[in-house]
């Protein structure tokens, strides 16, 4: 992590259009219209904020890690980065950023990854893929871009610390967040940005309690 990452917001949370609470281990879907500002609050800290993005006229076209990843060299993300599309189109880039480092390999929790990190009993624990197919399956926004299951792609984990050893494998580390911490990103296309604040119990990184985080938008 490198101080000159973390830049810090003039936006006043009073100004915004939309300010609102995203629940542990819930989901949510959110629209965010070119040139916006949206921005994720880690509200008691080192909580995951497992995230998608597609554009809000064409979900085919979503946020790519490998194009996100090769184009700029970097593994992870912070002030500055540029989120890009499965198109190679600019989606998004991160403006301002309290923490200064945010995960783009180590993917979403599910019921397989739960039982192949942990335990075979934790099979049936609530995952953030969970989170995104009810999402899917549910919200108005999803049904209307005609999304499914097949429009799940690998993920953003915003506040969460995934190093990568020199053997190449990745260790789930302690976080480098803390309460209030926060990262904020412009829109450069209109985008539908789908959430799944990590029902994850078995991680130590959170202190195994999950905790609700703050999504804010500006016009």
């Amino acid at each position: 992590m490198n101080a000159k990452n973390l830049v810090e917001s003039t936006l006043n949370p009073d100004h915004a259009a939309v300010n609102e609470i995203c629940a542990a281990g819930e989901p949510w879907v959110g629209e965010i219209r070119k040139e916006q500002t949206f921005r994720i609050v880690d509200l008691e800290g080192n909580q995951a904020v497992d995230t998608l993005f597609y554009n809000a006229h064409d979900a085919a076209e979503r946020y790519s890690a490998a194009d996100t990843l090769s184009r700029q060299y970097q593994l992870y993300l912070t002030t500055g980065s540029k989120l890009y599309s499965s198109l190679g189109n600019v989606m998004l880039v991160i403006t301002a950023d309290t923490c200064g480092r945010h995960d783009t390999v180590g993917g979403a929790c599910a019921a397989e990854s739960n039982t192949t990190r942990y335990a075979l009993d934790k099979y049936p624990m609530h995952s953030c893929r969970d989170n995104f197919l009810h999402a899917i399956a549910h919200d108005p926004v999803c049904e209307r871009l005609g999304m499914s299951k097949r429009d799940i792609p690998a993920n953003i984990n915003f506040f969460m610390n995934v190093p990568v050893t020199e053997a190449g494998k990745l260790e789930f580390a302690d976080g480098v967040s803390a309460p209030g911490k926060y990262v904020e990103m412009r829109a450069e296309m209109d985008v539908v940005v789908l959430i799944s604040n990590c029902p994850q119990l078995n991680n130590p990184c959170n202190a195994y309690n999950p905790t609700p985080v703050r999504l804010l938008i500006w016009d």
